[in-house]
């Protein structure tokens, strides 16, 4: 099957319930998430529940995607990490590194994305495939659970979905300057896998000039 990993915030959740209504196959789909919040499923801090509602929710039956599974927040960052990533190395035995067919991602005004924060000790883990992260670096201040920087650099395709004005800086950012700490968004570049970043005009507007 597909292995993906999905992601919250607002522009995701357009992009889902788009999804939902076309005829694809999901049923082969074992579907993730990149990251979420230490929160019960039902909470509206969820990305969980987000997804649950604009996606998996509206698929039909008889397309339900092979497996969907969450992280279990509510356990508290550190176990909620533990068992993600026992369940992660369940699926993708015997590599070093889980090989996602496809994380889709977003990126914070600070240019975050999942929940690696700029400058946070997270971007420095090179050996576990998820962490959980107690203080993360802007609102909601509720601590998170998240995959690491190699898994997301390990990925056969990774896809920003940006949009809107606020973004705009983080954007340059990410993806107009060197990489840096700074940004953790521009540190996913999968070596063995395709970037795609996918802008709207208004998220796009401070990048250079090609």
């Amino acid at each position: 099957g597909e292995q993906i990993a999905l992601a919250g915030g607002s522009t995701r959740r357009r992009a889902y319930e788009l999804l939902a209504d076309m005829d694809l196959d999901w049923s082969r789909c074992e579907l993730w998430l990149g990251d979420d919040r230490c929160v019960p499923p039902d909470h509206e801090h969820s990305n969980f529940k987000m997804v649950q509602e604009t996606l998996v929710d509206r698929i039909p039956d008889d397309d339900y995607p092979g497996s969907w599974r969450r992280i279990q927040g509510e356990l508290g960052p550190k176990r909620a990490a533990e068992l993600f990533e026992e369940e992660l190395r369940l699926v993708f035995r015997e590599r070093e590194w889980p090989r996602f067919d496809l994380i889709l991602l977003g990126i914070g005004p600070d240019a975050h994305t999942a929940s690696l924060f700029p400058n946070d000790a997270a971007l420095a883990e090179r050996r576990r495939w998820t962490v959980g992260v107690d203080t993360p670096g802007m609102a909601p201040l509720v601590p998170r659970v998240t995959l690491t920087l190699p898994v997301l650099n390990a990925a056969r395709e990774v896809v920003f979905l940006i949009s809107g004005a606020d973004k705009a800086d983080a954007v340059a950012r990410a993806f107009g300057d060197a990489p840096s700490l700074d940004a953790p968004s521009s540190l996913v570049n999968p070596p063995d896998g395709a970037l795609t970043v996918l802008l709207d005009e208004a998220a796009a507007a401070r990048l250079p000039a090609r």
